[in-house]
């Protein structure tokens, strides 16, 4: 057990159904002109959208909105800082994915900087950011990336020398997070497969991470229950249910609390590097690669046969036991837990990553140029070369 470890903030957060209607007390407390930064999602066309901005007016608030539609890129952040830095923006919100929560977290930074954003990007640019940053209220609408929670906001270019890396400071934590699971009822069960895959590898990364704690590792075991309860019904034929819903919810929150404090593994070592090269959805890279990245993790650990790596190979069997409860034999338990990821990603009918371009004379220079960060056992470039390949069918 890791027994020397420290613990950072965590924005204060609102959690419930219903909670998006405090967005306007809140935001009033900052000023009276505020930033919304949407998605161009379900949630925008069910018309909800519209009934916030109403109630926000109504409470005399000024709206300035802005749309991210994709990843956001170093362009896309620059351009909505530049469309609103003479708007004499207090507060900045937003209402979205992953994708949207990280764009609005580096323009609620990058408004009061006098300079790119890509100059502030880990291994990009050459500034360190200086944590000015105006209020920031995130408001997910999918349970996924767990942004609502970190201090990093991911930035992607995309191309033969594309990346995909963070703008960082404790100070970007957002000031609050609402927590509303009805926002993702409207979510598209494709994307609430996808997203939810990537908290479900978020939450299991962190939980066999060489960084990981007594804290992480009990927010992350907890949550993991969570995602297996509930994944498979909101992605298929419970959507509606606001329970499980609200696990999705929680979890992906906690995914995001334990990656920021134990760091993440392989699975997002290779995800980064994919998501520099092509346009593909992280959440759906991360889906594909759980379940392969598993298996070969848990067959390296078993030939290491160290007093180390039978403890992280406990903790897999620990992962494993919630879906079998009653049995005891490891190799059975650690065969179901693999096998259950695999069947879910033909369950939950995630495509071949070679839709968004990705291609097999890539796979070599992935494999290469993702690491094995806090990752239980380290994995060959032929190894992470095998896993990539499982994500091209």
């Amino acid at each position: 057990m890791n027994t020397s470890f420290s613990f950072s903030g965590i924005p204060k957060f609102e959690f419930g159904a219903g909670k998006i209607n405090m967005l306007p007390n809140i935001a009033s407390s900052y000023g009276t002109d505020l930033l919304l930064i949407t998605g161009n999602s379900s949630f925008k066309k069910s018309g909800k959208l519209d009934e916030i901005i109403k109630k926000l007016t109504d409470s005399n608030i000024k709206v300035h909105t802005a749309t991210v539609n994709k990843e956001p890129s170093p362009k896309i952040v620059d351009s909505i800082v530049d469309c609103n830095i003479n708007n004499n923006i207090d507060i900045v919100a937003a209402i979205g994915g992953g994708s949207v929560i990280d764009a609005g977290k580096a323009v609620a930074a990058m408004l009061t900087e006098k300079s790119s954003v890509k100059d502030f990007l880990e291994g990009v640019g050459t500034k360190t950011p200086s944590g000015s940053t105006l209020p920031f209220i995130a408001i997910p609408t999918t349970s996924g990336t767990g942004s609502e929670a970190t201090k990093n906001a991911v930035i992607s270019e995309v191309g033969e020398n594309g990346f995909k890396k963070s703008l960082r400071h404790n100070n970007f934590i957002p000031k609050i997070a609402i927590l509303d699971p009805e926002l993702t009822i409207t979510c598209p069960s494709s994307i609430t497969a996808s997203s939810g895959l990537d908290a479900l590898s978020q939450l299991i990364e962190s939980y066999v991470s060489t960084k990981s704690t007594p804290l992480t590792d009990a927010l992350a075991f907890d949550a993991i229950g969570k995602v297996f309860k509930a994944l498979i019904p909101v992605s298929t034929n419970n959507p509606d249910n606001i329970e499980l819903r609200a696990e999705m919810s929680y979890a992906s929150f906690i995914s995001g609390i334990t990656l920021a404090h134990a760091g993440l593994g392989t699975v997002h070592g290779m995800a980064s590097v994919i998501g520099g090269l092509v346009e593909a959805p992280h959440g759906l890279i991360c889906g594909k690669l759980l379940a392969p990245w598993c298996k070969a993790t848990i067959e390296e650990l078993k030939k290491e046969s160290s007093s180390e790596s039978n403890r992280y190979l406990d903790k897999f069997v620990n992962i494993g036991k919630i879906l079998l409860q009653t049995e005891n034999n490891r190799n059975i338990i650690l065969q179901n837990l693999i096998e259950t990821l695999f069947t879910w990603e033909k369950k939950l009918g995630l495509p071949s990553l070679t839709k968004y371009g990705l291609k097999n004379n890539m796979i070599s220079k992935i494999a290469s140029e993702s690491g094995n960060k806090n990752n239980p056992v380290s994995l060959t470039d032929d190894i992470k070369a095998e896993i990539l390949t499982k994500t091209l069918v």
